[in-house]
């Protein structure tokens, strides 16, 4: 095995692992080195397709693009995918497995460890570095035995440790040196530097708090990272109400319903970091006011969501938003909701009545559609006119199948498929359903959007393309690691 392993640990979830593997990722490939990322384990509900019926977490298949890689369901073999508080689907090495999703969480450890230890030992003879991502925090003791995300990780790989810690929240160099302390000996020897995350003010006033954490614990301070809000990468753990859009320009206002198992929030960061788009997140009816549109996303778990969203009372504020010629726009499970009925003979999701937005009927599969697809939008009217005739392309993760309701069909009642099998709209024009996730990332269907909101404006006040690339925010994360990492850490790492 060639590569040499950096890891990036935290001392509790959100500290900043994953964008800071993503900037890892980068400043390595852009030294000429062959890098790959891995996480063991992620618990999350945004993924991406990888290859035929594979499937990965978000920030891994971000993170290979970052290393200039292609992603690979070994850069994250065990995806665990909530769809309760006490349940989840687990997905290994792409693929759900339903025994693994029907065992207890503490027996799972056995049957996941061989395939994480091949797949990372596989990155580690076809690569010159693997940056792994760890998860939550390693000093979680209860969880000690059944890991395989954190220290067992490291001392298989023998990892070159970073622990991070989120300043902002306070109390970080007693998030360090309690991690530190929870951790075994030879588990301590693996950490090679702290990091202090999202910091903002004088970095000088610090002083002299790392020099006595270094002589508590002989683990030097590395880097104090500055507090970067709106650095390009989507939100790994759920939804950061802070980094809402906002644009004071904005000429289109974008309300996503954010339901609790809502799935696939990163597909809505061009939204979000566009210059003529206010986009927010909207839990009651109230968040809707003043919309645009209103987007009901993908969801985990679509009966238990749709139930949700009925209590708060958002299936009448959509209805009404709707017929007062608001935009309504459905991806994937939100696409589901739109309909009729939810049917579940399978016991996959449950079976559920829809908003009657859209005249079709969705039947849940045991077989799960794991798919890129590139498609054209055919006629569109009313609200997505602009989007007529325009070329995407996405992914598709979904169980369920959605099709006319037989019924309404027969009695003349038909909505339009303006991409076939894929998407779907209503005859009044203002409500569209589509399978296709990824859809704001097709080059040009966003300012053609934000273009037929201002009525078509040209010359120096026209909507404007946001500039950046993804290859530029992994650009930009490398750049800053580089600035503020002391000089030489990183390359000694990965000697």
């Amino acid at each position: 095995m060639n590569a040499t392993c950096v890891m990036v640990l935290g001392t509790t979830s959100g500290a900043g692992k994953s964008w800071l593997t993503t900037a890892l990722c980068r400043w390595y490939a852009n030294r000429g080195l062959k890098v790959a990322p891995f996480k063991a384990q992620n618990m999350s509900n945004n993924a991406r397709v990888v290859g035929p019926g594979r499937e990965i977490g978000s920030a891994q298949y971000f993170q290979a693009l970052a290393a200039r890689a292609v992603p690979d369901v070994r850069m994250n073999p065990l995806l665990l995918k909530p769809e309760a508080d006490t349940r989840s689907q687990v997905v290994l090495l792409g693929q759900v497995n339903e025994a693994l999703s029907r065992a207890p969480w503490r027996g799972r450890s056995a049957s996941v460890w061989p395939v994480i230890a091949r797949s990372l030992d596989e990155l580690r003879a076809e690569n010159d570095v693997v940056v792994i991502e760890g998860a939550g925090s390693p000093a979680e003791i209860n969880l000690r035995d059944s890991d395989v995300v954190n220290m067992r990780v490291a001392q298989h790989a023998h990892a070159r440790c970073l622990l991070v810690s989120d300043i902002d929240r306070g109390g970080a160099f007693a998030h360090l040196y309690g991690t530190w302390a929870l951790l075994s000996e030879a588990e301590r020897a693996l950490i090679h530097g702290f990091v202090l995350n999202k910091f903002r003010g004088d970095a000088s006033l610090l002083s002299p708090a790392p020099e006595m954490l270094q002589q508590l614990t002989g683990v030097p301070t590395v880097a104090t990272l500055p507090m970067i809000w709106q650095h390009g990468l989507p939100d790994e753990d759920g939804i950061d109400e802070t980094l809402d859009g906002g644009a004071a320009d904005a000429v289109l206002t974008v309300a996503v319903v954010a339901y609790p198992r809502v799935s696939n929030l990163d597909e809505f960061e061009p939204l979000r970091q566009h210059p003529r788009v206010r986009l927010v997140w909207a839990r009651e009816a109230p968040s809707l006011k003043g919309a645009d549109c209103v987007v009901l996303p993908g969801s985990k778990h679509t009966s238990a969501d749709l139930a949700w969203l009925r209590a708060q009372g958002l299936d009448a504020a959509i209805a009404h938003h709707a017929g007062q010629g608001g935009a309504v726009l459905g991806i994937c499970g939100g696409l589901q909701m739109l309909g009729e009925a939810l049917i579940d003979p399978h016991g996959i999701d449950g079976n559920a009545p829809g908003l009657g937005l859209l005249p079709l009927v969705t039947l849940f599969e045991p077989a799960k559609t794991l798919q890129h697809t590139q498609a054209r939008f055919g006629v569109l009217g009313g609200a997505w006119s602009c989007w007529t005739g325009l070329a995407v392309q996405g992914y598709e993760i979904h169980h369920g199948q959605t099709r006319p309701h037989a019924a309404m069909a027969a009695a003349g009642d038909l909505a339009s498929e303006v991409m076939p099998g894929l998407s779907w709209q209503g005859r009044n024009g203002q409500v569209l359903g589509t399978y296709l996730h990824g859809l704001f990332e097709s080059p040009g269907l966003v300012d053609a959007w934000v273009s037929a909101r201002s009525g078509g404006q040209t010359g120096p006040g026209a909507p404007k393309t946001n500039p950046r690339t993804l290859d530029s925010v992994f650009e930009g994360l490398a750049e800053s690691i580089d600035r503020h990492f002391a000089p030489g850490v990183l390359a000694a790492m990965a000697v």
